[in-house]
């Protein structure tokens, strides 16, 4: 339609009014929402019609319409690659987003509403617009009587991070059934990290000093036919169990070291054990929650928030994450700093 118009209205036109630069914004603009043969379509079709306004107006050899011509066709086709570089962009983005969200769904699968006598709910918010996963990790395993849980944070980001999680990972679902002691397992896990953490490094690649990586984590073990549950805390953030209509820390009397930073500490992997009545909520977070800045620098005081959200009431796992995360993230700018993942559990009656 700018085409018919500007060509009608420039044959029309005086001899001394030129409307014909006008043909170089239909090929400009159509770049802007389509691809390459749609843009260098309608390029043709403007310079076919700066043609058809030299020759009724004077000749294709005027120099002014062979200027206009000219550079018309350098425009049209500057435009139109353009264009195909711009959808070869997004279609390889959209590529990179499809492999992300596999990845997702291997290294950092959904937990089940329910596993054994929990009901379950988690949640991953990425510090990356474009990423689906981060350092942060969650898993559950089920043994014969009782359900296991782990959430960690690697200590770095990057692609380094995203390995350093999928390896813990593996491990936890690995072994988690089969070893008999929930300290055995931790044990499993820190020999997995330190054992990976000897790997040779690359520093022209950008890797982390191995010295400096680590992983924090919590372990809990949450039996069927007991009203508690068994925590082994490494560096963690400690749980918050919601309850009588208070929020209590799950503070361990002897915390362990991060993995991969126990062989240069004495270390006791034996579990604690707490209360976890039928109804009781526990929430499991990562430092990327608590360490949200609004714009003033002040963190997200979790605790508080919580009190205020749920009135200290152990509430539905799904529910309590979806008010936490529109809090959290109101909180932030409707952005975070770093990856943050929660997981909440809440015991249902019966075993």
């Amino acid at each position: 339609m700018l085409i018919v118009i500007v060509t009608v209205v420039d044959m029309l036109a005086p001899s001394s009014v030129h409307l014909g630069p006008f043909l170089v914004a239909a090929p400009a603009v159509t770049a802007s929402f389509a691809g390459p043969r749609t843009t260098g379509c309608v390029g043709a079709l403007a310079v076919l019609a700066q043609a058809l306004v030299a020759v009724v107006r004077t000749s294709l050899v005027d120099l002014n319409h062979t200027i206009q011509l000219v550079t018309l066709i350098l425009i049209s086709t500057f435009v139109t690659l353009f264009a195909y570089w711009r959808e070869r962009r997004v279609t390889e983005l959209a590529r990179v987003r499809s492999v992300a969200k596999a990845v997702q769904g291997v290294v950092l699968r959904p937990l089940p509403p329910r596993v054994g006598a929990l009901r379950l709910a988690s949640v991953y918010l990425s510090a990356e617009r474009e990423a689906q996963i981060g350092g942060d990790l969650y898993a559950a395993a089920r043994t014969t009587r009782s359900t296991r849980i782990v959430i960690g944070d690697v200590r770095g980001k990057g692609l380094e991070a995203v390995g350093e999680a999928a390896l813990l990972l593996g491990a936890f679902r690995s072994a988690a059934h089969r070893q008999a002691d929930l300290g055995d397992l931790v044990g499993f896990l820190e020999g997995t990290v330190s054992s990976d953490l000897d790997n040779p490094v690359d520093p022209d690649h950008g890797t982390e000093d191995l010295g400096e990586a680590f992983v924090t984590a919590a372990v809990l073990d949450v039996p069927d036919d007991e009203p508690a549950l068994h925590l082994i805390n490494c560096g963690h953030p400690p749980p918050l169990l919601l309850g009588e209509g208070r929020i209590r820390p799950l503070e361990v009397g002897r915390p362990a070291p991060p993995l991969g930073l126990t062989e240069f500490v004495q270390t006791d992997l034996s579990p604690q054990r707490f209360a976890f009545d039928t109804g009781d909520t526990v929430l499991l977070y990562t430092d990327g929650v608590i360490e949200a800045r609004d714009r003033d620098g002040i963190f997200y005081p979790l605790t508080q928030r919580l009190e205020q959200l749920t009135g200290g009431r152990a509430i539905e796992p799904e529910t309590l994450l979806a008010r936490l995360c529109a809090d959290l993230l109101k909180h932030a700018g409707g952005h975070l700093d770093d990856d943050a993942a929660m997981v909440a559990l809440q015991r249902l009656p019966g075993p």
